[in-house]
């Protein structure tokens, strides 16, 4: 892959008001206080109410990215949201983005990608890609899951480590960064490991309204994705990396989906100095689905965890199962 520029102009996150602690979650689930901590790693996340949804959280970080690049909304040339779940099947996202931006009459296309967890990873390619072909000079990809509303706290493993949240980045054309590699790998034989099965074509409500809405809590296998995806990952690793010229040794910071705990102790040991190097925020907000990884490359960005010349690698996970990853220099 021919290695391609791009510059940050701008990145925000935004999050419910509800901070929901794990010793609120351990009172829910009846168990004792620590337990869900303890268990999970995780002290604390954030629930979405009713009226805070995925669109109005995406449009307010959208405006602080925008606000930070100086840039007014009029002047993008695409908005793609990149949300594990939709706020809705139709229309999509980015369109009600759009309109809360006050761009409803503006033409300006707008419209989804989706891999789940690995959402924001594909709309980076698709908007690079773009960039590269003199498409567009200006985007906005934006990013917000609300997993609360379709767990199922009979299980705890796929409840408790869930987090609602929304991203935003608005991206130039022009910059001093680079994309040295970008690859994503889809293993559909792991599908069932992570399924939300309601709100598409398959299954009819007027049908079976019980089964619909009991297909409407998303289900895991938590011990299998782990498997599936962490079998894979050294040899993805190594593919990236030789794609990108780039040695382990040299990549300044560790940018992951923030799947689980294990997940992320797990790439930690995988690579050098990997516990100082890795962006960890899942103790304070979860596994945010779509939201995680780009919340974690505004950290980074932040943080002043990416500094200019150095490499940083973006890697993560998602239903599918698919593995993604992306080598940029800053």
């Amino acid at each position: 892959m021919k290695s391609r520029s791009f510059g940050i102009a701008g990145s925000a996150v935004a999050h419910p008001r509800r901070s929901v602690s794990s010793r609120e979650v351990d009172e829910r689930l009846g168990m004792p206080h620590g337990h869900v901590e303890a268990t999970f790693g995780i002290r604390r996340r954030q629930w979405a109410d009713p009226q805070e949804t995925s669109s109005a959280m995406a449009a307010a970080a959208a405006a602080q990215a925008l606000a930070e690049a100086d840039w007014s909304a009029d002047t993008l040339d695409v908005i793609v949201g990149a949300c594990g779940v939709m706020e809705q099947p139709i229309p999509g996202t980015a369109p009600l983005v759009q309109r809360r931006l006050g761009l409803g009459g503006s033409g300006i296309r707008a419209y989804d990608v989706n891999a789940t967890c690995l959402s924001f990873l594909v709309a980076l390619e698709h908007v690079l890609d773009g960039f590269a072909l003199g498409r567009w000079q200006r985007a906005l990809v934006f990013t917000a899951d609300i997993a609360s509303a379709a767990l199922d706290f009979r299980d705890h493993e796929a409840s408790v480590i869930f987090g609602d949240g929304a991203s935003a980045f608005a991206l130039a054309a022009d910059g001093a960064h680079r994309c040295r590699a970008l690859r994503i790998e889809t293993y559909a034989d792991g599908a069932d490991l992570c399924r939300l099965e309601a709100g598409g074509t398959r299954l009819r409500p007027h049908e079976d309204i019980d089964g619909f809405l009991a297909a409407s809590r998303f289900r895991m296998n938590g011990p299998g994705v782990f498997r599936a995806a962490g079998r894979r990952l050294p040899r993805f690793l190594q593919t990236l990396l030789g794609e990108a010229r780039t040695a382990p040794h040299e990549l300044a910071t560790i940018v992951p989906h923030q799947a689980s705990a294990p997940a992320l102790e797990h790439l930690k040991r995988m690579l050098p100095d990997g516990h100082a190097r890795t962006i960890d925020i899942f103790a304070e907000h979860g596994n945010q689905i779509a939201t995680s990884l780009p919340h974690a490359l505004h950290v980074a960005r932040t943080r002043g965890r990416l500094r200019t010349g150095e490499q940083a690698l973006m890697v993560g996970t998602s239903a599918g199962i698919s593995l993604g990853g992306a080598v940029f220099q800053w």
